[in-house]
C-alpha cells in the first residue's frame, strides 16, 4: 500500500515514542524512572470529575455543537475576559470560541486553515515537537529562529524581522514554553508587536496552554496588546492546570470571523465535535472553584526548585532556571566526547540512550525540539521520584570518562 508522501515525511513524536518505551521496560520489570511526558500526574479535580459523571448520567451522550457547547464556549471567554480586562482590547464573545479534541487539535486546526504549500510559518526553537510536523501536513515551510540559553531561549524582536518574508504567513509563540520553562517578559512582547505592526500579513499563534504555571507572578499574554488583536489566535485548554490531559478539551480563540468559520467547517468534516462528556466536565473547570489550579502550581513550584538544585550539584550540567511549565532543559554538551565500556556518547540522543540504560531514567533529547546540546526532563511526576531519578542521573554521569 502506497502511504501518501505528506504523512509518510512526518516524524514520531520523540515524547510519546520515550514514553511507550518506558511502559514496554516496566511491563519487562525495569524499574524506569519516567521524567519523559508532560502530563501532571494528580488526578482531575474532584468537581471535574463529579461533572463528567453527572453528564453520563443525564444522558449528553449525543453529538454536540461542532466548536462546542455555548455554555463552555461563554465560559472560556469569560476566562480570557479576565485576564485582558484591564487592556484596552475587544472582549471575546462564545461566538469567537473553538472546542476541540485538546489544545493539539485547536493548533492543528488553525494552521491548517492558514497554511498553504510554500507558506512560511516562523516558529523559535527550541519547540515543542509536533509544530514543525503540523507545518508539514499543510505543506508549508517552517522557518526555524533558533534562540539561546543567554537569551532565555525567547526570539528577539531584531531575530523575528530578519525572519519575515512576504512568503511568512504565521509566527509561533509558546510561552511559557515547553520544553526550556521560558516565559517571554513584557518588554520582550512588546518589541515582538512593534515589528508585526509592520507586518499586517503575518498572524500570531499564542500557545498558551501552560499559562496557569507560572513561578513569575502575572502572565503576560498577546492578547493584551490592540495592534494585533484581529490577527491573534490564542490556544488554551484544560490539560495542564486541571490535570485533565486524557479529557482531550483545548479551544482556539480569535475574533477574526473568517478564521472561525473556516476551522468550524474543518472541524465538522474531521471529528463532529470534541467529547460532549468531557465539555461538560471542562466547563465545570472553568466554571468551579479554581483553588485546585494554584494548590498545583505551587506544587510544581517545589519541584522545579527541588529538580533545579539537584541539576546544579551535577557537574557539567549547565542550566537555567525554569520561569513557568513543568520542564528543565539543561545543556549536556560537556559530556559529548566521554566514553563508557569503550563507547563514545556524541550526542544528546546518544546520552538520553545511555541515561535509559544506565540509570533506568527516562528523558528526552533535545534534537527533538531543535536544540541538540539539551535534554528535556518533566519534573511533572513526584519530589520522592525526583530525587531518585536525579541521584541516578549523577551517578550515571560520573561514571563516563
Amino acid at each position: 500500500m502506497n502511504i501518501s508522501k505528506r504523512i509518510a515525511a512526518l516524524e514520531e513524536s520523540q515524547t510519546l515514542q520515550v514514553a511507550a518505551l518506558c511502559q514496554q521496560l516496566r511491563a519487562e520489570g525495569v524499574d524506569v524512572i519516567g521524567l519523559s511526558l508532560g502530563e501532571p500526574d494528580f488526578p482531575a479535580p474532584a468537581h471535574v470529575k463529579q461533572a463528567a459523571i453527572d453528564a453520563i448520567n443525564n444522558d449528553i451522550s449525543h453529538y454536540g455543537p461542532t466548536p462546542g457547547f455555548p455554555a463552555l464556549r461563554q465560559a472560556i471567554a469569560d476566562t480570557i475576559n479576565k485576564d485582558i480586562k484591564d487592556y484596552p482590547v475587544k472582549p471575546y464573545n462564545a461566538n469567537e470560541i473553538i472546542v476541540s479534541v485538546g489544545a493539539k487539535q485547536a493548533i492543528c486546526n488553525a494552521i491548517e486553515v492558514l497554511i498553504g504549500p510554500d507558506d512560511e510559518v516562523i516558529i523559535p526553537t527550541p519547540s515543542w515537537v509536533s509544530y514543525v510536523e503540523m507545518v508539514k501536513i499543510a505543506q508549508g515551510k517552517s522557518v526555524l529562529v533558533k534562540t539561546t540559553m543567554e537569551n532565555n531561549f525567547c526570539i528577539t524582536a531584531e531575530q523575528l524581522e530578519a525572519a519575515i518574508t512576504p512568503k511568512t504567513k504565521l509566527l509561533m509563540l509558546c510561552s511559557p514554553n515547553n520544553p526550556t520553562g521560558s516565559v517571554y517578559a513584557l518588554d520582550n512582547l512588546k518589541a515582538i508587536v512593534e515589528v508585526l505592526v509592520k507586518h499586517p500579513q503575518v498572524v500570531v499563534l499564542a500557545d498558551e496552554i501552560y499559562q496557569h504555571i507560572l513561578y513569575t507572578g502575572k502572565h503576560e499574554t498577546l492578547a493584551q496588546f490592540p495592534e494585533i488583536e484581529d490577527r491573534l489566535i490564542v490556544i488554551n485548554g484544560v490539560s495542564k492546570a486541571f490535570a485533565m490531559t486524557g479529557y482531550r478539551i483545548g479551544w482556539l480563540a480569535c475574533h477574526n470571523k473568517d478564521l472561525i468559520t473556516a476551522v468550524k467547517r474543518l472541524q465538522g468534516q474531521m471529528i463532529t465535535c470534541a467529547t460532549t462528556i468531557a465539555q461538560k466536565a471542562a466547563e465545570a473547570a472553568y466554571t468551579g472553584p479554581q483553588e485546585c489550579v494554584e494548590e498545583m502550581r505551587q506544587a510544581f513550584e517545589r519541584r522545579r526548585d527541588l529538580i533545579l538544585g539537584l541539576a546544579r550539584e551535577i557537574e557539567g550540567m549547565k542550566v537555567l532556571e525554569p520561569q513557568g511549565a513543568f520542564y528543565l532543559f539543561p545543556d549536556v554538551s560537556a559530556f559529548f566526547g566521554k566514553k563508557y565500556n569503550g563507547k563514545t556518547i556524541s550526542n544528546a540522543d546518544e546520552l538520553v540512550t545511555y541515561l535509559l540504560q544506565e540509570a533506568h531514567v527516562a528523558c528526552v533529547s533535545g534534537s527533538a525540539f531543535g536544540e541538540d546540546n539539551c535534554i528535556r526532563f518533566s519534573y511533572a511526576t513526584s519530589e520522592e521520584l525526583i530525587t531518585e531519578a536525579m541521584t541516578r542521573m549523577k551517578e550515571a554521569l560520573e561514571k563516563l570518562q
